[in-house]
């Protein structure tokens, strides 16, 4: 058993990591063909894409997927830590399958994620949630086929979770979601340490890939038919600091642009990471789409220092106006946290003020939410929850004025949509533009799944836009 501590999670020294082949066991392999799985995730991008290799394993180990947790044999909770929200979702999820294994008395729950790297997440499990088989790590997602097979022969519950990462494993096996459109994780963990966020303890350090692997996954995609890949890293600008002297994510994104992939995106970014290299190679290469996620966080210069960005407001937006001046019609979207301890109705405003400077095409808001083992969970917080949610609303009307705003230039536009889908409240299809905006439209002629069309644009909603077939 290996259970999670905070001081060694935040441990960053230049001992090196290998490059390890994963390879399954054979004596797992269908052990389990009679049973079935259902995985339920919450969080980010990464967290999707861990839950693709997730289920890849348990199909290894011989489970089928359930069309439901109340039918499944198996049932996992793939978590996030970085919000309150996702973290009580979570937990709640947990009190329904109390009740349901209460009356399936072999159903096998996990839990594996960011919150299973939680010192307080752990402990209150082995406290109060004992009927929980195992908790895996996000360092352990290997070991996935052993902490199982453990749990059931053994009916002990495991706990896996390493504080430091380890070495980094190619080749888990995966079973992609979507048939055109695809994650491929690029650097694993993040060194900044904002004072707010706990992803450097759930995810270690930064961690590259090697090109030659990311290359090789990418040729391998495009081979499938994929129409779209999305590079991942929890600090995707960092790729290549702690392999490469002189290749970094610019460089990457160029040898990817040169291939035959229509769509290329990547994220998230952070704003101290972001070089003129990758700028100039934003602008050059029409498949790297022009669909940047650039976080702020503040637009208070106090707020900012107390948060441990490492950037003013004024390097913020030298950075966004240099994107934008390079990048031909780049959409750029954000992050802002509101009721940060300490936030003035001065810092608020100077907030607001970037806000109207940056006319966002779309911003994820919101309130300052406490995570435990984090500096900024021992600041004084004289923001009252009234003021955070009033504050919130003030801020949230002034970016969907934008989003609208943004969204009306482009009535009469035609776009480029890769198509997704058919709505069935709308019966019309849906895709994404370059921009990353959400376009439903008709057609009158039938379109297959991951076509790339153009689409007339005919009106303009905040949040999406319809539009014709063309």
């Amino acid at each position: 058993m290996h259970l999670p501590d905070y001081k060694d999670a935040r441990t960053r020294d230049k001992r090196g990591y290998k490059r390890v082949s994963f390879k399954f066991s054979d004596e797992l392999r269908n052990k389990y063909r009679n049973k079935s799985y259902f995985i339920k995730t919450y969080g980010c991008q990464m967290n999707e894409h861990d839950s693709e290799n997730i289920a890849a394993l348990l199909e290894e180990l011989g489970f089928t997927l359930a069309d439901s947790y109340l039918d499944a044999d198996l049932v996992l909770l793939n978590t996030c830590s970085i919000r309150e929200n996702a973290h009580n979702k979570a937990f709640g999820m947990l009190g329904r399958l109390k009740h349901l294994k209460n009356e399936k008395k072999g159903l096998i729950i996990g839990v594996c994620g960011c919150m299973a790297q939680e010192v307080s997440v752990v402990d209150e499990i082995l406290r109060d949630y004992k009927f929980v088989n195992f908790v895996l790590g996000t360092h352990n997602l290997y070991q996935l086929p052993n902490v199982i097979d453990a749990a059931i022969e053994n009916n002990l519950q495991q706990v896996e979770v390493f504080s430091r990462e380890g070495d980094l494993y190619e080749g888990l096996p995966v079973v992609r979601v979507n048939p055109f459109k695809a994650y491929v994780n690029i650097i694993y963990g993040c060194n900044k340490f904002c004072t707010y966020c706990i992803v450097p303890y759930t995810r270690g350090r930064e961690r590259s890939r090697a090109k030659e692997d990311i290359l090789k996954e990418v040729d391998d995609l495009i081979c499938d038919g994929y129409k779209e890949v999305t590079l991942l890293g929890q600090n995707v600008n960092a790729y290549g600091k702690d392999l490469y002297n002189d290749y970094n994510l610019g460089d990457l994104l160029e040898e990817i642009a040169k291939k035959d992939i229509p769509r290329i995106r990547f994220m998230t970014s952070h704003p101290w990471d972001f070089t003129d290299k990758m700028i100039e190679v934003l602008g050059k290469y029409p498949n790297i789409m022009p669909s940047i996620h650039l976080p702020v966080q503040s637009g208070s210069n106090r707020i900012l220092k107390l948060m441990g960005r490492r950037y003013t407001r004024e390097s913020y937006l030298e950075l966004f106006h240099k994107i934008k001046d390079t990048v031909p019609n780049v959409s750029i979207s954000t992050d802002i946290i509101v009721g940060f301890p300490g936030e003035t109705e001065e810092d608020f405003l100077e907030t607001i003020s970037l806000v109207h400077e940056c006319q966002y095409d779309n911003a994820f808001t919101f309130v300052f939410s406490s995570r435990d083992g984090t500096p900024a969970c021992k600041l004084k917080d004289n923001v009252s929850i009234s003021e955070k949610e009033e504050r919130l609303q003030r801020l949230n009307k002034v970016v969907n004025y934008y989003f609208l705003e943004n969204n009306k230039k482009l009535e009469g536009a035609t776009l480029k949509v890769l198509v997704e889908g058919i709505s069935e409240k709308k019966n019309m299809y849906y895709g994404y533009s370059e921009t990353n905006k959400l376009i439903n439209f008709v057609s009158e002629k039938d379109l297959e799944m991951g076509e790339i069309v153009d689409v007339l644009i005919t009106s303009a909603k905040t949040w999406s836009l319809d539009g014709k077939c063309k």
